[in-house]
């Protein structure tokens, strides 16, 4: 009996341990079918970045150097997303997201180097009401080709500028790509017409021409103006007839040292509110 008794027992403990295993692995599998971060359809914006309850997601055009401008009382408004574990779904890839630590001490995840933020008033998921906010709040897409920034211009001689190419502190918004490169014009260009680059490119590194295909934009611009222009071969992109260029020398994400070269002004950066090129 006492055999038979031990038996029975060791059977009952054998089926609990599955069960239990079981349970685990269940468990375990629901934990890693869950997702930090999907991408959702809005009917006019395409594309978004939303949490896994669908919160939308959004970025700030004053973050362009990889580090949050959010501070204090602005993060009642724009609280910051962070996951530590991150799970993206479908189209997205999982190393495009990175984490920063914030001015206090906090933790905050970032998309392609863009600090991610909610909106406080977005009250159900998939609202995209910052969208725009300010000219410098934008949903965070994950096919964005260009993005507005908003920052302190520091020429390459070290000497800090306002808008208007003059010594001073001040705010200026223009154009960077998604990687947070500044863009620029050259004054001497005119419509469509590039009159810096040379036929076998041999200065292109000094001012390398501007060459993406436009996907995505910050919903403030529009898309007409922008085009592109034939250079010896290769396409640059414009906006509203101006050829756009890179700096070489801008080495770290979101550098806009040329503004300075070779003068204050004379390679201005580029934003909405420049005239058309004549």
């Amino acid at each position: 009996m006492k055999t038979l008794k031990s038996k029975v027992i060791i059977a009952c403990i054998a089926l609990i341990t599955l069960t239990m295993t079981s349970c685990t692995e269940n468990e375990e599998s629901i934990v890693e079918a869950t997702t930090s971060v999907n991408l959702a359809t809005d009917s006019s914006l395409g594309s978004i970045l939303v949490d896994q309850d669908g919160r939308s997601l959004y970025f700030f055009a004053r973050d362009s150097k990889d580090t949050s401008n959010c501070l204090g009382g602005c993060l009642n408004t724009w609280p910051v997303f962070y996951v530590e574990n991150i799970a993206v779904g479908s189209g997205l890839d999982a190393s495009d997201f990175s984490t920063i630590t914030r001015e206090d001490g906090s933790k905050q995840t970032t998309y392609k180097n863009w600090p991610l933020y909610y909106f406080a008033n977005d009250a159900n998921a998939g609202d995209t009401n910052g969208d725009g906010v300010g000219g410098v709040w934008f949903i965070a897409k994950p096919d964005y080709s260009i993005m507005y920034a908003a920052a302190q211009l520091v020429g390459n001689d070290g000497v800090n500028y306002t808008q208007d190419y003059v010594e001073g502190e001040a705010i200026t918004n223009y154009f960077v790509s998604i990687a947070g490169r500044t863009m620029y014009t050259f004054t001497r260009d005119s419509r469509n017409t590039n009159t810096f680059t040379r036929s076998d490119f041999s200065n292109n590194a000094v001012w390398p021409i501007v060459e993406i295909t436009l996907d995505q934009i910050p919903s403030t611009l529009e898309r007409s103006d922008f085009g592109t222009i034939d250079v010896f071969g290769r396409t640059q992109l414009t906006y509203k007839g101006w050829p756009l260029y890179y700096f070489g020398q801008d080495t770290e994400r979101g550098d806009n040292k040329g503004v300075s070269v070779p003068n204050p002004g004379v390679w201005p950066v580029v934003n909405r509110g420049i005239t058309a090129a004549q």
